[in-house]
This record gives C-alpha cells, sequence and structure tokens, in this order.
C-alpha cells in the first residue's frame, strides 16, 4: 500500500468519532441487509439482525485543541450497578442471538468442537513431601479436577473438585485457578476465580482428608503464593474496593502479607508496601530451601522491575517475630529481573541488564549484606524465556522464532544437553528443586494437544507420562513457519496450519489470521479444540508474530509500541496481503481474530483496510485508546500504549483509537464483537462503545454485533461448555462470511 493511502486511512476523523452529523440514531437507516455477495458460495442469506436503539449524549470535550465527542460513555457504567446498560446488553445480545441461531452449521460445529474436547487430559504434576498433584480432565467436565498421588506410581485420588462447588449468593461461578502445595504436601493453597474476574480468594485444603479450612483470604489479584515451610505464605492484595466498583475501579495500594495457617484474615502480617508509589504492582516468591522472599516490583508493563529479598528465619515463624526487612537488589527500575532459585546464600536470575536477550546470573550474598553479580549463562541471539534449578542442573527456555526450546547446562553454566522435538511446536514445563531427581515438561502445537513426559535428571531420560488419546490424526494436518515482508520491508514470521491434502492441492481456502503483537508477549503454538474445529472444516489457520510482541527479544518489542505501534498494524495488514496474494486465503475468505490487545489490532485494521477482510472477531479489545487508564488496571499499559495525559501519546493514540476512527460509507466486514460482563481487565465498556459506534454509521450491509458472555471475564476460568458455545458461535459467523462450509 502506497505511504499516502496509509496515512488517509490513519489520519484523525475530525468530529464527534466521524458520525457527529447525525444527530440521533435512526436503527433502520443503518440496519444491514443480506450480503448479496455469500450467494458466490452458496450460502443462503440470512435475515438480518436489527439493532437495538442506543441513546446518543452530546458530550464534546476539548482536548489538546481538539473537540472529542464521547456520545456513548453513558455505556461506561458497570451492568451491575446501570439498570439502562442492563438493558441494552439484554437488547444487544438478543440481537446477536437471533442471528446467529440461524448460521448455517452451528449446532454441527458446536458438536465437532465438543468432540475435540473429548479426550482425557492432565496438567504438569508438581511433588511436595513425596506427594504428585495435577489435574485431570476426563473429557467434558467444566473444569479439571485435582488429584494427589502418594508416589509416582501410587493410586491418584481425588482432591478437589470444582464441578461440586454451588454457586452461593454474592460468590458468582466460582472456578478453580492456580494451586501451590506446602513444601511438605500436607497443605494445598489455592485461588478461586468468581465469574471470571482478576480478583482471587485464597482457600486452604488439607491434603490427607481434601477438608476446606476455614482460612479465607479475600481481594487478592495477580498474586503468587510463596510458602515459607507448612506453617504459613506470603502473597499479595489489594484494599477492599469500595461497594459497586469491584469491577471498574482503578487498583492501588497493593501489599504483600504473611498469612499464618488456621488463623483470620485480620491477623494477617504486613510484609512489604510501597505508600509512596501507590499505583506499583509486587509479586513474591520464596526459594525452594525457604532461606529467601524475593519481592519483585513493577509500576507499568515495561520489562523493567525492581528486586528486595527478605531473609526468612523459618524456625522462629512458629515461636517468634520475624523481621520483614527487605535488603535491595535492583532498586531502580531500569531492568527486568526474574527470579529462577535460590540455594543457600546463593540466587539465580535471568535478566535483559546489558543483555536485550537475557541473560543468567548469580548473586552471591554476603553476610554483611553485601553482593557480587555474576554471569553464568551470557545473551545468545534468542531470547532466554524461563529457567529452573532442578536436581544439580539448570534447565534453560528459549524463544527462537516464536518456538520454544530447552538447554540444560550444570549450575556454571556448562551446556550438557539440549531437548528438542522433531516438529514445530513449544516445550514448557520444567518445575522442580534443587536435589529433585526429575521434572516434568509437556509438548504442544497447533495439531498436538499437551503431550507430558518425565525427564530424569541423573541420565536424561524421556519417558511419557500422560499422552493423549485423540479424536482426530495429528498427521492429516501440515504445519509450516513462513515469513512475508512489512510495509517498511521487515520480515515477519507467521505460522501456517491446514489439512495436508489442502496443502498439497495449493487450493485457496477460507482463512483465519490470529495476532496479538504487545506487551513483550510471545505467542507460541498451542492447540485448541475451536481452532481444530475450523481446520478439520477445511479451513486454514495462520498465527502471524508481528511486532510488539516478544519473540524476538526488546528490539522487536519496541518497534511496535508507543509512536511505532502503527508498525504492528503495518504487519498484520501485510500478513493478509500475503495470505490472499499466495493463494492461500481464498478471496473474500480471510477472517480475523485477536483478543485483548489483539482486539484492539482487529479493530484497528479494519478502519485501516475495510476492504481486505470478510469478517472480523475483535475480542475483549481495548477500543477507547483516549480513556484505558482510567479503569482497574489499565493504567499499567501506558508504556505500551503512551499516556492519554500527554499530547504527543495522546495524538498517536488518536489516530488509531478504534472507537474514534470508524470510517463511515466505507463498507466494512461482517464483525462480532465478544466480551464479558465480569471482565475486569479490559473493561466492557470498550466492546459497549465501539459496537454502538459501529451500528451508528453507515458502513455497508454486513452485519456488526455484540455478544456478552454472562459470568465470565477476560478469558481464564472459563467452564468447557461456554468455551464450546462461543466457539460455536463466533466460528459459525465466521464461516459463514467467508464461505467455509460447515454441514
Amino acid at each position: 500500500m502506497a505511504r499516502e493511502e496509509a496515512e488517509a486511512l490513519t489520519a484523525p476523523v475530525h468530529g464527534p468519532v466521524g458520525y457527529v452529523a447525525t444527530p440521533s440514531v435512526q436503527p433502520s437507516a443503518t440496519q444491514p441487509s443480506p450480503d448479496r455477495a455469500a450467494d458466490r458460495w452458496g450460502i443462503t442469506a440470512l435475515s438480518a439482525p436489527h439493532y437495538p436503539p442506543t441513546r446518543r449524549e452530546a458530550l464534546i470535550e476539548r482536548h489538546f485543541g481538539e473537540d472529542l465527542a464521547d456520545p456513548y460513555r453513558w455505556l461506561e457504567a458497570d451492568v451491575r450497578v446501570s439498570p439502562e446498560v442492563a438493558g441494552w446488553v439484554a437488547q444487544q445480545n438478543a440481537a446477536s442471538s437471533a442471528y446467529l441461531a440461524q448460521l448455517p452449521g452451528r449446532d454441527a460445529l458446536r458438536e465437532k468442537i465438543r468432540s475435540l474436547f473429548a479426550f482425557e487430559r492432565f496438567s504438569l504434576p508438581r511433588k511436595a513431601g513425596g506427594r504428585y498433584f495435577y489435574t485431570r480432565n476426563s473429557g467434558l467436565q467444566n473444569q479439571a479436577v485435582l488429584y494427589v498421588r502418594d508416589g509416582l506410581n501410587g493410586e491418584g485420588r481425588a482432591l478437589l473438585d470444582p464441578n461440586a462447588w454451588t454457586q452461593e449468593a454474592g460468590e458468582g461461578l466460582r472456578t478453580l485457578d492456580a494451586w501451590v502445595p506446602s513444601p511438605g504436601g500436607h497443605l494445598l493453597a489455592l485461588t478461586q476465580q468468581r465469574d471470571g474476574s482478576d480478583w482471587r480468594t485464597i482457600r486452604l485444603v488439607d491434603v490427607a482428608t481434601g477438608r476446606m479450612l476455614a482460612d479465607r483470604l479475600d481481594w487478592a489479584n495477580d498474586t503468587a503464593i510463596g510458602w515459607i515451610g507448612d506453617a504459613g505464605f506470603l502473597y499479595a492484595r489489594y484494599p477492599e474496593p469500595p461497594a459497586g466498583e469491584a469491577y471498574s475501579a482503578p487498583v492501588f495500594d497493593k501489599t504483600i502479607w504473611f498469612h499464618r495457617v488456621g488463623t483470620p484474615h485480620s491477623a494477617d502480617i504486613k510484609v512489604f508496601a510501597t505508600p509512596d508509589h501507590r499505583d506499583w504492582n509486587h509479586r513474591v516468591s520464596v526459594s525452594s530451601d525457604g532461606r529467601w522472599a524475593v519481592i519483585i516490583s513493577s509500576a507499568s508493563t515495561l520489562p523493567r522491575r525492581t528486586v528486595r529479598i527478605i531473609p526468612l528465619a523459618r524456625s522462629k515463624l512458629g515461636s517468634g517475630p520475624q523481621d520483614w526487612t527487605p535488603l535491595p537488589i535492583a532498586p531502580e527500575m531500569t531492568d527486568d529481573w526474574k527470579f529462577v532459585e535460590g540455594d543457600g546464600d546463593r540466587l539465580w536470575f535471568i535478566t535483559n541488564a546489558g543483555a536485550p536477550h537475557y541473560r543468567l546470573v548469580r548473586v552471591d550474598l554476603a553476610r554483611s549484606g553485601r553482593f557480587t553479580v555474576t554471569d553464568v549463562v551470557g545473551e545468545k541471539p534468542d531470547t532466554l524465556d524461563g529457567g529452573r534449578i532442578v536436581g544439580n542442573r539448570l534447565i534453560l527456555s528459549y524463544l527462537q522464532r516464536g518456538a520454544s526450546y530447552a538447554v540444560v547446562t550444570d549450575l556454571k553454566g556448562r551446556a550438557k544437553r539440549a531437548i528438542t522435538v522433531d516438529a514445530i511446536g513449544a516445550a514448557s514445563g520444567f518445575g522442580g528443586r534443587p536435589g529433585d531427581p526429575e521434572t516434568f515438561y509437556q509438548f504442544s502445537s497447533f495439531n498436538q494437544p499437551p503431550s507430558i513426559f518425565r525427564l530424569d535428571m541423573r541420565t536424561g531420560a524421556a519417558t511419557p507420562f500422560a499422552v493423549p488419546q485423540l479424536p482426530f490424526r495429528p498427521d492429516d494436518y501440515v504445519v509450516e513457519q513462513r515469513s512475508f515482508p512489512s510495509r517498511d520491508g521487515t520480515r515477519v514470521p507467521m505460522y501456517l496450519v491446514r489439512k495436508r491434502s489442502l496443502a498439497a492441492s495449493a487450493t485457496p481456502a477460507p482463512t483465519l489470521l490470529y495476532g496479538y503483537g504487545g506487551f513483550d508477549v510471545a505467542l507460541t503454538p498451542g492447540y485448541s479444540a475451536v481452532r481444530m474445529a475450523w481446520l478439520e472444516a477445511g479451513g486454514v489457520f495462520a498465527l502471524a508474530n508481528i511486532r510488539g510482541g516478544g519473540e524476538f527479544g526488546r528490539a522487536w518489542y519496541d518497534a511496535g509500541r508507543l509512536a511505532n505501534k502503527q508498525n504492528s498494524f503495518d504487519d498484520f495488514i501485510a500478513a493478509g496481503e500475503y495470505l490472499v496474494n499466495e493463494g492461500i486465503a481464498a478471496k473474500g475468505g480471510l477472517a480475523i481474530q485477536g483478543g485483548s490487545n489483539g482486539g484492539m489490532l482487529v479493530a484497528t485494521v479494519i478502519n485501516q483496510r475495510p476492504d481486505l477482510f470478510a469478517a472480523a472477531n475483535p475480542d475483549v479489545g481495548v477500543m477507547d485508546m483516549l480513556r484505558f487508564d482510567r479503569f482497574t488496571s489499565g493504567r499499567f499499559w501506558v508504556d505500551d500504549y503512551g499516556s492519554p495525559a500527554r499530547e504527543a501519546d495522546w495524538r498517536v493514540l488518536r489516530a488509531y483509537s478504534p472507537y474514534h476512527n470508524i470510517r463511515p460509507r466505507a463498507q466494512y466486514p461482517a464483525i462480532l464483537v465478544t466480551t464479558a460482563d465480569t471482565d475486569d481487565r479490559v473493561v466492557p465498556a470498550h466492546s459497549f462503545k465501539y459496537v454502538a459506534a459501529l451500528q451508528a454509521a453507515d458502513l455497508g450491509p454486513r452485519p456488526h454485533l455484540l455478544r456478552v458472555e454472562a459470568q465470565a471475564g477476560h478469558g481464564s476460568g472459563k467452564p468447557v461448555d461456554k468455551v464450546i458455545a462461543s466457539g460455536a458461535d463466533v466460528l459459525a459467523f465466521l464461516a459463514k462470511w467467508t464461505g467455509l462450509s460447515l454441514e
């Protein structure tokens, strides 16, 4: 695309969100009609959806010399608090449900997805005190059941079944989130998620009896659990939010606490807080030998963190006071630090200090409080993504072109062996502690659900631990990795997945392109039953590792954030053009999908290139880039997006904000916007306002619908039945508008 065309597409649309000329919404004027182009696919035209009316406010604010309208700000109110918003959501859901119910093959697709979930699967085991803990799902259980074994070859018994949790008044739909056994394996701490929210409640289980203890810790959020022996643990929580604002208000004053088992919440001991930096986030870990607590703090999603450590007098926790005074290791927020493990007076970290692709260092501590930092494994071309000490070996995980592999070294960093597989995929896991004779890891890919292996640390032998019996043949699919040039000539990698027979025939087919491109997050190969249903029906799946992600280290990330954010959009558009030009995607058969930051990506490229895409699913997206920092954790994103309070950043955001750059009279693709009523990470108001703006504009005949999931959040903790239902709705919608036959 020529530079002049791109500049025209991304130029700010002056006036109230681009449709100020219409004084009030007239739903009949913008109702979509059946798309005659669908006839070329042999698809029966559907009854057009009827959009419910949406009230507009005469709200105009002046920002940096520009008058900007926000007629749908009233949709920012919490659906649990505002009857008007709740009513509007109910009407939108009724409209989308009626339309989706007509889609050809939706019921068959739901059953196909269900069949692709119907196999036994396990989580990676964790060992504690001679016991092995893991989850198992028989196939179609809404939540996996937590099991425990006494010894590796012992008989597994169900310790906790979250499917049996009743939905009590005020509790919402509770799901099992994280779980951490105590070092002795006698107790287990778990976090319960409520309606998919980011809020967590910590509970304790007696492993011998399976009994839930009375201990209950509310308002945890983004917390690790660091056991100190079996006496208690460290965790992080926020103060209780004001009534009615739990899912929308910004959060401050996160604090690290110590909870002693068997004591009330009110008796917890405050360990660490930063009242001078109320906006900082804190996470805590405890070394496997119980000697050190490691507190890592951050002010945003940018990989810059401080590190403080606390020497733990474990023997005193049950009989006397503990000195919680922290010692600074990295007091300035200039570099990224990831805690690996501790052994005696030595601590290992992964850091990007002086190493954009990260290196492994060891901190040697002296009794005087002084310390030295020594390189153990220097920076390499591939990005060092994680590490553990298991037995007397280091296991280091690297990212290479979006895929992952692992290397085993001794404690001095001398390589012993690599853990590789002869397929494109991701190897992950490698949990354990110093002295353990084994570790467990899993391998997965787009056509391969996780298979779990046990690695003997003494011999290096890997043996299968849990390999799923699948309802399809992975060898029927081919996974490729290609690259394409972006607008500025940068080569961008992309995964391509399709049936082997389709690849051999070189026949263009309806294609689903997925992307994210933000927050230093690397997209690696992984299995999805919903995605597999698209492939089984004869569709193509493509995943573009665009700039802004973490696939190639800091430079790749920086190239897709702040003033460089347009590179992410250019990369994604170029991916779509490549798929069409290479004859992979059928003409008029390209759909796009992304979630969260990826939802914003999808909505933005629709505004910039509506002609390129037939259908789109922006999921839980950040759509109002001028107000994202006003809700829940949005302020943490300013180092990726910029701050709307700074003029230079505001002008960058104004130029691409999906809500503010909808192009009236352009022919838009079919769009199904998905969100959830309890998403307190990217509040659903983003999607509400964006859909209201879409439906008010004259954007052609294709439908622009909203689907709001009840009792769900940003994505995690969604029960299997909800995943199946939403997956069938979304894929049937995309299939209808790309020509993918589902019958």
